[in-house]
């Protein structure tokens, strides 16, 4: 029997050369998103937002930040993981209401939820941007792994400036940094890469079983 699962994940590789003319469909984006948007975060927070980047133009300007890296303008999508580091008091007050909406509860009934959530993110002081960097990492590997469900290209990229990323999109004034990024699209014809057997650790050397 096939297994869904296995396959695609063999299937997908880091894409280094995207079709410029391959575009992702409004409905898989959408696909896309959503598994982003749904993904497991500590506590529910989504301490983050997430930028779709299409622009052409812009997208130019973030190449140079990214060591001139092709797949910033060729693949279909750019997009990028910026870390919240806004007050963490705001960011659970909305969240808390977020939840009373959702679940139709009173607010009063998630104090000791609230309490809990105060004490841990506002405790982690120097460590919160850390921390919420790893839970856009998780968002990452939900994105990459539906991506490659659905026989599209995702490829993570931590080679870039941060620090022009966040000058050239304005980040600073919405109270956000770019923590990691990734392009979505379609694999080139040419692409070398895509014939290459894909290397692991065999499940001798990785797993350890107690």
């Amino acid at each position: 029997m096939t297994n869904e699962i296995i396959d695609a994940l063999s299937w997908r590789y880091a894409t280094k050369k995207y079709d410029p003319n391959a575009k992702i469909s409004p409905g898989d984006l959408e696909t896309l998103l959503e598994s982003v948007r749904m993904s497991v975060s500590s506590m529910g927070l989504q301490p983050y937002r997430v930028l779709v980047i299409e622009n052409p133009e812009l997208r130019l300007k973030l190449k140079g930040a990214a060591y001139d890296q092709d797949g910033i303008t060729e693949a279909s999508h750019l997009l990028v993981f910026a870390v919240d580091r806004n007050d963490c008091e705001k960011q659970i007050s909305d969240y808390l209401q977020n939840i009373s909406t959702t679940r139709a509860i009173s607010l009063d009934s998630l104090d000791g939820f609230k309490q809990s959530m105060h004490k841990f993110v506002g405790g982690l002081g120097e460590k919160r941007i850390p921390w919420a960097e790893k839970q856009c990492y998780i968002a990452l590997a939900n994105l990459i792994y539906s991506a490659s469900l659905l026989k599209i290209d995702a490829t993570p990229m931590e080679g870039f400036n941060g620090a022009e990323f966040d000058r050239i999109l304005g980040l600073a004034e919405h109270g956000l940094q770019t923590a990691v990024i990734a392009t979505v699209g379609y694999r080139h014809p040419e692409d070398k890469m895509q014939h290459s057997r894909k290397v692991r650790k065999s499940k001798e050397e990785l797993f350890i079983h107690l």
